[in-house]
């Protein structure tokens, strides 16, 4: 019946455009991470041509962490203040120009330049902003929405590592590079201009509004300010979680397909390593997801540690392909539970009122992780020609991650 507005979303025309930033949210999470998991693809041919250490060329990595660290407070702040559009227009720009002109590098100083800064300024984009936002779109259902969206890198890591091992073979690294960034400036900057801030930019209201009070949802709509929040005791608990999930996460994505090669497997087949565990990482994104509006974001982070914690200690004496790719499945499933909790913790210590600025700052702590592991890692292999001693290391960063966890306190709600 015109005029009748639907309930849940106050939309008059039966369609609610909440969905529509889900889908293109999406896509471009799964393009940018599809191209940044797929550094690990790449590690080995640019090792052979130029002969860097491991650790020199993990450092590329290690700094686009850094960089997209640093540069996520901006994101967050410029998210809540201009909207996601712009930032990740912009933010597609530079990564999808870091890509094409890594085809291009023939000094390490080019690898640092073209990926360890403008890959790593692309990338600052990639995450805070499009989580940030969908947090504002929905209140019912929140961590279902979110679920999906931080799907999206598992799906790039399902699809861009394996897409980069064929192209590889066929066309060489350098071209492939070239492919992959034109890819991502299509892909983002397009679908970028279908997303909007929040409900109010269409007339609209946040998923459930109408219907759930403020109260059921556990959920201080204002919130603290960034001042308020880093003065509390929970959000630098939670920054501590965020130093051992970047640890663990960027140490093996990067690290497992080289690994994998020097135990003798084919390159194609450890490249799908990675693609096995962005594909467990889907399943655990949306079905803890839906299990983290059940019984509590807190509880599902503490599960994903807890299965990161054991696959990375049995990853120490693994040898036999079965093996490697049931840790990478595990791993992917618990590492996905932990990515979904993040963004609903979040609003739920801290509110609404500075989400993407606070999620920026705290971002900080797992670029720190990201930046720290892949390196570490490597020079640990360098030092000892072996990487039982770094994933051992993993391991015991990811146990960190279950007693940091669990004493997080949730103030009204589930403890």
């Amino acid at each position: 019946m015109a005029g009748q507005k639907d309930r849940e979303t106050g939309s008059e025309l039966g369609f609610f455009y909440g969905y529509l930033v889900v889908v293109a949210s999406l896509l471009i999470m799964s393009v940018m991470w599809g191209g940044y998991y797929a550094f690990g693809v790449f590690f080995k041919p640019v090792l052979n041509e130029f002969g860097w250490t491991r650790a020199m060329t993990s450092g590329a990595f290690s700094l686009a962490s850094m960089i997209n660290g640093l540069l996520t407070i901006a994101m967050g702040w410029l998210t809540d203040r201009f909207g996601p559009r712009m930032v990740m227009t912009i933010c597609g720009l530079f990564l999808g120009l870091g890509f094409i002109l890594m085809s291009q590098i023939s000094a390490i100083s080019h690898l640092y330049l073209f990926y360890g800064i403008l890959v790593g300024a692309g990338m600052s984009g990639s995450f805070i902003p499009l989580m940030s936002t969908v947090s504002r779109w929905f209140l019912k259902k929140r961590s279902s929405m979110t679920g999906i969206v931080a799907a999206g890198t598992g799906v790039g890591a399902l699809i861009g590592p394996p897409m980069a091992s064929r192209l590889i073979p066929i066309y060489g690294w350098r071209l492939s590079y070239a492919i992959l960034g034109g890819i991502v400036l299509l892909v983002v900057i397009l679908f970028a201009q279908f997303i909007k801030r929040d409900p109010a930019q269409v007339g609209q209201v946040a998923y459930g509004e109408n219907q759930l009070g403020r109260e059921g949802l556990n959920l201080k709509v204002e919130g603290l300010s960034l001042k308020e929040a880093v003065y509390t005791n929970p959000f630098w608990v939670l920054f501590a979680t965020g130093f051992c999930y970047g640890y663990c996460v960027f140490a093996t994505m990067v690290h497992i397909t080289p690994h994998a090669i020097e135990l003798g497997i084919p390159a194609i087949s450890a490249a799908n390593l990675i693609a096995t565990v962005g594909g467990l990482g889907i399943i655990g994104k949306v079905l803890l997801g839906r299990v983290g509006d059940i019984i509590g974001n807190k509880h599902i982070m503490i599960v994903g540690y807890i299965l990161m914690s054991a696959v990375l200690i049995w990853l120490v004496q693994a040898e036999k392909t079965w093996m490697l790719f049931s840790i990478a499945g595990i791993f992917g499933f618990g590492y996905g539970g932990i990515t979904i909790s993040h963004s609903p913790l979040i609003a739920e210590l801290f509110g609404l009122r500075s989400h993407g600025l606070i999620f920026g700052v705290w971002d900080i702590s797992v670029m720190g992780g990201a930046a720290i592991g892949p390196l570490l890692t490597g020079y640990i292999f360098d030092m000892t020609g072996s990487y039982r001693r770094a994933f051992m290391l993993c391991a015991m960063i990811a146990f960190a991650g279950i007693i940091l966890a669990s004493f997080l306190k949730i103030k009204g709600g589930r403890k």
